[in-house]
């Protein structure tokens, strides 16, 4: 981690107002395994060579002469007022202060600081051999060791950050970097299993996420019962079947059928979890329960059955069609003579009653030339009549 250049360009220019020959270095920071750079700058020369030495005063490189046999560090750039050197594959033993000489007279030196960083190991989780019961509580360790300086371990369920025990530090006899861990307590239920608990480990040598371990939970719950139809319109005659669907953990060891208010229909037979029907009848109508059971527990469900009539019934017996259709049309064909038989007698008695007076009308028009004795009376009984004449009627049939 350097120091920004604009901070470095102050201090060149400030050093060439006081001190054009005085060195410029910066301090840097670097995980272990990594690479580091390390820059001697001075504002001015007057000729003579700069030298980098290592934490223990060995000179590292003179001006573009290697000084110390170490294949992990390189010249990087020599000019007449830089000096740069590489050091590859870092160790926690490079850390220290490096220094950059001028010789001049009098000699000037600027110290560098190389920090080195301990890469934490993956964590590893325990605490979780055993499947754990519902409503149940469990306690999960994370470890992660070799960081420097100490990691922080962050638990994680799913997305969502989880609230664990601090972590708990411990430095490494005899080594610089320390082991990390800490402890996560959680109330299982149903929903929690398969369900991924995460430690990751948080460090400044690390990118988020570059370090974590996963552990699945294992619940054992007792059955969720539910009964599934082979199809949602069961019809009679048909085959048919009831599947008995038990959500558990572990999953049910045994089903139990019943039907209630009764025994099992003869032509239905158990089969573990389905329910069989051979031919389904209206007698096979009624509710089904269905039992399942685990180490944990137990659990019913229940269904009702309702047959419906095969409509192809009607459709595959043309007789009954037949003969229903002839009973239609007797009723039909009995209702219409009916009709017309009395339309007929209303006629014949209307036609009657018509002729009937029609004859009364021309007898009494006819009268009075049937008893005048001559032309002149017939005129003036056919007007009026006498009174006491007697009416003379005459029908026809």
């Amino acid at each position: 981690m350097s120091v920004p250049f604009q901070l470095v360009l102050y201090q060149q220019i400030h050093m060439h107002d006081e001190d054009p020959l005085q060195p410029v270095t910066t301090d840097e920071t670097v995980s272990v395994g990594g690479t580091v750079t390390l820059t001697c700058r001075v504002a001015e020369s007057d000729n003579s060579s700069l030298q980098w030495s290592n934490t223990a005063q060995q000179t590292l490189y003179f001006g573009e002469k290697r000084a110390l046999r170490d294949s992990r560090i390189q010249l990087y750039r020599s000019t007449s007022t830089e000096l740069s050197i590489t050091i590859a594959d870092v160790q926690l033993s490079d850390e220290g202060e490096y220094t950059c000489s001028i010789f001049t007279m009098p000699v000037r030196t600027a110290r560098a600081t190389v920090t080195v960083l301990g890469v934490p190991g993956k964590p590893q989780i325990s605490g979780f051999e055993n499947a754990v019961p519902e409503g149940g509580k469990v306690t999960l360790t994370c470890i992660s060791t070799g960081s420097k300086p100490p990691a922080k371990l962050i638990w994680y369920r799913g997305d969502q950050e989880l609230e664990g025990r601090p972590n708990v530090v411990e430095p490494v006899p005899d080594d610089p970097t320390y082991n990390v861990s800490s402890e996560l307590t959680l109330e299982v239920s149903r929903s929690d299993n398969n369900a991924l608990i995460t430690c990751a480990v948080d460090h400044p040598s690390l990118a988020p996420g570059d370090k974590r371990s996963e552990q699945a939970l294992r619940v054992l719950y007792s059955p969720i019962v539910e009964i599934r139809p082979a199809n949602d319109l069961p019809r009679e005659g048909e085959k048919f079947y009831l599947q008995c669907v038990g959500n558990s953990n572990p999953e049910p060891a045994s089903y139990f059928w019943e039907k209630k208010d009764g025994e099992l229909p003869p032509l239905a037979k158990v089969d573990g979890a389905f329910l069989r029907f051979e031919m389904l009848n209206k007698s096979d109508n009624g509710v089904y329960h269905c039992r399942a059971d685990n180490i944990i527990g137990s659990s019913e469900g229940e269904y009702t059955l309702l047959v419906q009539e095969d409509a192809a019934d009607n459709i595959a017996d043309p007789t009954a069609m037949l003969s229903s259709s002839g009973v239609d049309h007797a009723v039909i064909g009995g209702v219409v003579a009916v009709i017309v038989f009395i339309l007929l007698c209303l006629l014949i008695v209307l036609g009657r009653y018509l002729i009937r007076h029609k004859g009364t009308y021309l007898t009494h028009e006819a009268k009075g030339s049937d008893d005048a004795p001559d032309a002149d009376t017939a005129i003036i009984n056919a007007e009026g009549g006498h009174s006491g004449a007697e009416d003379k009627k005459e029908y026809f049939i």
